[in-house]
Formats: structure tokens, C-alpha cells, sequence
């Protein structure tokens, strides 16, 4: 064997060492995270599908009987699954539109070259840092019928408010708005960010064009910004769908079951009527909600990319 050979293949046998010391090393740092994944989430999500086939018995698991699909097929003919199913889209319908929209305004307002910016950063994004428990009570008591500011203001303007959280018919709405507040500054971070990534030399070369402001924000702001709006978007939709403690703690549900989410009612049927087998099988179908919604979003966002 030449020299040159042996070098070559001295060469080789380090390079492969050497990878393979690597190949270990990031084995070894990636060991904390794979066991905290596999611990709270892979764990979790195995057992909850396999309950999901059982009427579950929490204190003697060994005695829960196998039933195959039939907590799955009891949720076709289930009316509270439905009505809290029901509730939960047309949260998400009041919800996630108006955030987006709202965060993007905000965005674009706090962008222009105007005095005190960062303090309106600061006030648009501080009720994100709120528990849902203070704000949920923040807004209860902005929504009281007989002492609350909101319906005092309309009644100084000869409105007769509605009781919004008794409604019927604002409940709902009342909850989304309150949610739009709470949660928009995430939002709001984000898309600001996205919006002064954008180079301002299109806007000038669109100018020179004759473009307004309208064009300018629809075909450079929309395209330039649409990566930072589709995850927004998908965010909002997770955190949309997963809604619990707005509803649980403003209107318990109520009036009826007007309010009553999937997540809630999952808690009901796990921690009240303590059917855990059902209740696994509802985390399931919410899952799988959540998967096809988020897929969905992605195949429309990049179709417009495209």
C-alpha cells in the first residue's frame, strides 16, 4: 500500500471515529429531552388511547373491561358531546378571526413612526402575562349587570345592555371578546416582529409605482408577512379549540350548556361522572380535531404561497 493510501485511509478511520463520537455525544445530550417527552407526552398519549378502549376503572385498573370502540361510537349518538362540540366551533369562529385581525391592526398601528411606541407595546402585550383566573374575574366584574362599567357606560348612552353573562345569546360572544383581550398580545409580539422584518425599500419602489396604501398592504405587507399570519393563525385555532377556563370560570357552562366547551365537558364526564374510558376517547377525537384543522390551514397557506 502506498503512502498515499495509508493516508487516505488513516484519513478515513479518524473521520469515522470522529462522527461516531459525535453520533454519541448527541445521543447523550438529547437523553434529558426524549426522557421528559417520553415521561409527560408519549406516556400520556399511549395510555390515553389505550383507556380509550376500556370501561375504565381508576382504582382497580386491572378490573376495567375491554369495549373496543363502543366509547367512540357512544359519542355519535351523545347530545351533550354534540352541543359542547357545537360551542366550541362557533368559539373558535368568533374567536380566532377576530385576534388575527385585531393583532394585525394593532401591529401595523405601533409599526409608523409615532411617540411612545414601546410604551404601547408594553400595554398592548401586558394582559397576555394575566392568569386566565384574573382575567376571567377582571372581566366578570366588567360585565355585571347592576354595578359593571360596561353596562353602566351603554346605559348613559340610553342602550339597555344585556346581562352578558346570563344571555343566552352573549355569552358566548362575551367570552370570545374577553379572550381576544387576554391572549391578542402574543399575537400582536409576533406579527410586529414579522412586519418590521420587512424590507422598506418595497414600499418605496412601490410608491414610485403609484401604489397606495392599500395595494402596498395587499400585495407586499399579506405576502411578506404570511409565514408569521399562518402561525398565528394555527396557534390561536390550538388554543381556541382547548378553551376551558374562560367559560369554567365566568359562566360555569351557563346559562344552560350555552357555554360548555369539549374540554369541559370532558372534564364533567372524567372528574364528575368519573368515566375516565369516555373521557380518554373524547381527548382523542379533540386530538384528532386539532390535527386536521392545523393540516387544513397548512395545505390553504401553502397553496397561496405557491
Amino acid at each position: 500500500m502506498s503512502t498515499k493510501d495509508q493516508l487516505s485511509s488513516l484519513k478515513g478511520g479518524f473521520l469515522e471515529q470522529r462522527s461516531n463520537k459525535e453520533l454519541i455525544e448527541g445521543i447523550l445530550f438529547s437523553l434529558p429531552y426524549l426522557a421528559t417527552f417520553s415521561l409527560f407526552l408519549l406516556y400520556p398519549l399511549l395510555k390515553g388511547g389505550y383507556m380509550s378502549l376500556f370501561e375504565w376503572n381508576p382504582f382497580f385498573p386491572s378490573e376495567s373491561e375491554f369495549i373496543g370502540v363502543q366509547n367512540y361510537a357512544r359519542m355519535m349518538s351523545d347530545g351533550a358531546f354534540w352541543n359542547s362540540l357545537g360551542n366550541t366551533l362557533y368559539f373558535v369562529v368568533l374567536t380566532v378571526p377576530m385576534i388575527v385581525i385585531f393583532s394585525l391592526g394593532l401591529a401595523l398601528g405601533v409599526n409608523r413612526d409615532i411617540k411612545g411606541r414601546g410604551v404601547l407595546r408594553a400595554v398592548f402585550f401586558s394582559p397576555y402575562i394575566l392568569t386566565v383566573s384574573v382575567a376571567a374575574l377582571i372581566w366578570i366584574e366588567l360585565y355585571a349587570t347592576g354595578y359593571g362599567p360596561i353596562n353602566s357606560y351603554l346605559s348613559l348612552t340610553g342602550i339597555n345592555p344585556p346581562a352578558w353573562l346570563q344571555s343566552y345569546t352573549w355569552a358566548m360572544p362575551a367570552i370570545a371578546f374577553m379572550t381576544m383581550w387576554w391572549i391578542s398580545g402574543f399575537s400582536f409580539v409576533i406579527l410586529l416582529s414579522a412586519r418590521q422584518s420587512v424590507p422598506e425599500y418595497l414600499y418605496e419602489a412601490a410608491k414610485l409605482d403609484g401604489a397606495g396604501s392599500w395595494r402596498a398592504f395587499r400585495d407586499i405587507t399579506l405576502p411578506q408577512m404570511r409565514h408569521a399570519i399562518f402561525f398565528v393563525v394555527i396557534i390561536n385555532l390550538v388554543w381556541s379549540f382547548q378553551i376551558f377556563g374562560q367559560p369554567y370560570i365566568m359562566t360555569h357552562g351557563g346559562p344552560g350548556k350555552e357555554t360548555e366547551t369539549l374540554v369541559m365537558y370532558l372534564y364533567n364526564v372524567a372528574f364528575n361522572q368519573r368515566n375516565f374510558g369516555y373521557a380518554a376517547a373524547l381527548g382523542y377525537v379533540l386530538t384528532g380535531i386539532l390535527v386536521v384543522v392545523s393540516f387544513a390551514n397548512y395545505y390553504l397557506f401553502r397553496g397561496n404561497n405557491e
